[in-house]
């Protein structure tokens, strides 16, 4: 990372290390760190609930193909179903990890596109399934899930800068990146925006949780990560490219379309929502 006048030259190597043949990118490794992190801070909330060890195990596989999935089909539904409901070769595409050559023949390429909207919706049906299995009170496990989440969405969205991908518009603000694996245009760096917005999040959930940790169970903590963290996303999605050309014709773009219904989840889980509480039971 070099300066270039009040610019940030921006060209990062994609891997983060090697060892022999076998890479690692950086951006599976923010993944990897980012759920690690994720996993212990849900661990640590658990035992200080006094909750079971045996009805934590199996929650970190739940949330890790929850996500995946969820992620993975709303980058190919909602961002280009154009190319992946288009064949049958596309469409095992957006299941598997791979992409097929001309001559029939493929390769492992891992999974290009994931959308946070998808990998959201993936994560609260994994949970759904979870209580269901362990009996655990839905609102509980969602709260704690909720002080955890900033810190993975934060390792991500520094997977995404070291990708030099979802980049900002054009700009003169003095903190602009080049991406010059994009262009040499001086450009907002989205990614930043959000990490930085996330992890104050973390640190703000995480406040209110020792201070009123009683509030774990009432929807509260998994209405203020939903309505801060797509508010947050909506605001910022103003400074950052389009991702795909459909959205130009859209009065706003597809990230802040999926980010209202979100949003709107949210509001209701902070005010309240009595109702919808008694469909956990407690175990």
């Amino acid at each position: 990372m070099n300066s270039n006048l009040s610019y940030i030259l921006w060209n990062p190597d994609d891997t983060a290390f090697r060892i022999g043949p076998l890479s690692m990118h950086w951006y599976s490794l923010c993944w990897l760190v980012g759920l690690l992190l994720a996993y212990l801070i849900v661990r640590k909330l658990y035992k200080e609930q006094k909750i079971k060890d045996e009805l934590f195990e199996p929650l970190f596989l739940y949330c890790f193909i929850g996500i995946l999935i969820g992620a993975r089909l709303g980058h190919c539904l909602f961002y280009q179903p154009d190319v992946y409901l288009s064949s049958w070769t596309h469409f095992v595409e957006m299941i598997l990890p791979i992409e097929f050559n001309g001559n029939g023949d493929w390769h492992f390429t891992g999974y290009r596109g994931l959308a946070s909207h998808g990998g959201t919706f993936g994560l609260m049906i994994a949970l759904w399934l979870y209580v269901r299995k362990t009996g655990l009170n839905i609102w509980r496990v969602l709260d704690n899930i909720a002080i955890a989440t900033p810190a993975t969405a934060f390792f991500i969205r520094i997977g995404n800068l070291m990708n030099s991908e979802i980049i900002g518009k054009p700009t003169d603000v003095p903190w602009a990146f080049v991406f010059q694996q994009i262009d040499m245009l001086p450009r907002h760096p989205g990614q930043l925006y959000e990490a930085i917005a996330y992890a104050l999040l973390m640190l703000i959930g995480w406040s209110v949780y020792r201070r009123r940790p009683q509030r774990v169970g009432t929807g509260f903590f998994f209405g203020m990560c939903l309505t801060y963290i797509f508010t947050a996303r909506f605001l910022i999605e103003f400074t950052k490219e389009i991702q795909e050309p459909f959205e130009a014709s859209l009065p706003i773009n597809m990230g802040q379309i999926l980010s209202l219904p979100f949003i709107a989840i949210g509001i209701a889980c902070m005010a309240g929502g009595k109702w919808m509480r008694r469909l956990g039971t407690e175990k």
